[in-house]
């Protein structure tokens, strides 16, 4: 008997972490559907922000686990960890959040 319930595609998640010092962030977990589901989960656990952009996460996709981030994403994750910076800032000063940055861009033009 066919299912006709449409499905949703897969979600995606992608983790990233920097070191202090390092050059650049590297991809610490990844994954579609089940695995991108617990990724989201235990950030949110760990009051970790998470940021949607399917157009960025299908990029870092493309990253190996446990490597750096490529040069012509720096300046994106530069200002999702600026904006990040300002929302814990924010938050323990009581002041309202910033606005999301604007990842609708190309990623290409920067």
């Amino acid at each position: 008997m066919a299912d006709d319930t449409p499905r949703r595609p897969l979600q995606q998640a992608v983790a990233l972490a920097y070191q202090e010092g390092a050059p650049a962030p590297k991809v610490v977990a990844k994954g579609r559907g089940l695995v991108a589901e617990q990724i989201i989960g235990v950030a949110r656990e760990a009051g970790v922000f998470i940021h949607e952009s399917k157009e960025l996460v299908s990029l870092l996709m493309d990253v190996d686990l446990d490597q750096q981030i490529p040069p012509t994403l720096y300046r994106t994750i530069a200002e999702l960890l600026a904006w990040l910076y300002h929302i814990e800032s924010a938050q323990k000063m009581g002041l309202p959040l910033p606005d999301v940055p604007d990842t609708s861009l190309p990623l290409t033009e920067i």
